[in-house]
């Protein structure tokens, strides 16, 4: 009976009509339900009953409570229903648990429909604020300058899919981009490290920011100015909010949960994994193909579902080494899945001509320490080509010289370069530049 006349109350408030004991009475008489709910006196009597508006508060408090018992009634029962089925999936059912739970911890059973005009309101906004702030960034920078003038910085809710042969500097590069997020822009970043562990990796962030010797970061045979310089250049890391994760084998599932709780708790506003082949699929993926897009699939949906970029390191097809002349990677060389060029929003390639012994281009100016990070997707934007300096020494990249860097500039552009072992003026330093001292070298990924 309540139900009907709440339902009569619901129907009179969306015609814009005034809800008292009369409209309702009158109401459920012309539907022919009136005597059915009780009649009159029923609906005179509820009147009656109503609170004080004073605690109008607590009463509405007391509903919403109600509300998420019910809710958590309704889910353990799934729960409970689908743990009893024999064919279920483990890891589904622990990855639908989680997220049930959390859609109702977080308050927001559904994610409704928003009209248009709601969401143009919205990106005006963003618009607005964007052209309020100095660097004229929509999205979390990379550090890097002109990289973060094609891309704006790492858009949320993106996949960007950072590709390249081995001993390309993979991981250097999204270490230091991890770098320049969270200590020059305090941006919270997860690491997930599949291939080294928390510690090789933490050691790499301490050889790039103190630039002191790998042998002697690995020994600890450092001179009394050399251990000043680690402690000194070491506070800025201390504060950094980098939270690393070396999970090896790390499941789609795992990383999902990890990544919900990580953005619950810490708020991360990026996540780098290193890399996306060494994840694992659902059981039922069939082919390392199909396993891959699956993953790929899904870190696009993680990415969507906490409204944060993830930043996945990829493999290239061996085919690239088999090329005669260009060995400049492109969209067909990823590996084991056309998928991941589908899911991504954004597909860069670390290219560096000297490992294939060029030297000079074309006009006869030096490749050495030269990177070529080629934007060859970019689903919002325009592609591109950004040349960065990759110093193999520290295992670090920073921004090129201007003199170096792109022909054109405009001088609108950003003016906060990557300052990762910089000087002053954020360019990279003649001891930057500089190539092997003599020392072993930290292999780069």
């Amino acid at each position: 009976a309540n139900q009907q006349i709440y339902e009569v109350a619901q129907s009179l408030s969306q015609e814009e009509k005034p809800i008292d004991l009369l409209t309702i009475t009158e109401e459920l008489r012309k539907l022919n339900k009136l005597e059915a709910v009780g009649g009159a006196v029923y609906i005179s009597q509820l009147t009656s009953r109503v609170g004080s508006a004073a605690h109008l508060e607590y009463h509405a408090r007391i509903v919403a409570q109600k509300y998420i018992q019910r809710e958590l009634i309704r889910v353990s029962s799934n729960i409970q229903e689908r743990a009893f089925d024999e064919g279920s999936d483990v890891d589904d059912l622990l990855d639908y648990s989680e997220r049930e739970l959390l859609n109702i911890a977080e308050g927001h059973i559904k994610k409704e429909t928003i009209k248009l005009n709601n969401l143009l309101k919205t990106a005006i906004e963003q618009i607005e604020e964007a052209g309020k702030r100095k660097d004229s960034l929509s999205g979390v920078p990379s550090g890097f300058t002109r990289l973060d003038r094609i891309t704006s910085g790492w858009q949320r809710s993106d996949l960007i899919i950072i590709a390249a042969r081995p001993s390309m500097g993979k991981t250097a590069l999204v270490l230091s981009m991890a770098r320049n997020m969270a200590v020059d822009h305090n941006r919270s970043v997860a690491f997930f490290s599949l291939e080294m562990s928390s510690i090789q990796l933490v050691n790499r962030l301490i050889i790039g920011e103190t630039q002191l010797a790998s042998d002697k970061i690995r020994t600890g045979r450092l001179e009394n100015y050399e251990w000043e310089q680690l402690e000194y250049k070491v506070k800025d890391l201390e504060q950094a909010p980098i939270y690393v994760d070396d999970t090896p084998a790390l499941s789609i599932f795992e990383f999902r949960a990890k990544c919900r709780r990580l953005k619950q708790k810490y708020d991360i506003q990026a996540v780098v994994i290193d890399y996306l082949q060494l994840m694992t699929g659902s059981k039922d993926s069939g082919s390392r193909e199909q396993e891959v897009s699956n993953i790929s699939r899904s870190l696009k949906s993680v990415a969507k579902e906490l409204d944060i970029p993830i930043i996945a390191l990829s493999q290239l097809n061996r085919s690239v080494e088999m090329r005669s002349g260009n060995k400049r990677p492109q969209l067909s060389d990823l590996r084991e899945s056309g998928a991941i060029e589908q899911d991504a929003d954004l597909v860069l390639f670390i290219h560096r001509p000297e490992y294939y012994g060029i030297d000079v281009d074309e006009e006869g100016n030096s490749l050495k320490g030269i990177a070529e990070i080629i934007i060859s997707k970019h689903r919002n934007g325009p592609t591109g080509e950004v040349h960065l300096k990759f110093v193999r020494e520290f295992a670090k990249f920073v921004d090129l010289d201007d003199t170096l860097a792109m022909a054109e500039d405009d001088e609108n552009g950003l003016t906060i370069p990557s300052k990762m072992n910089h000087d002053k003026e954020g360019m990279a330093t003649n001891k930057d530049i500089g190539m092997n001292n003599g020392f072993d070298e930290p292999a780069p990924f």
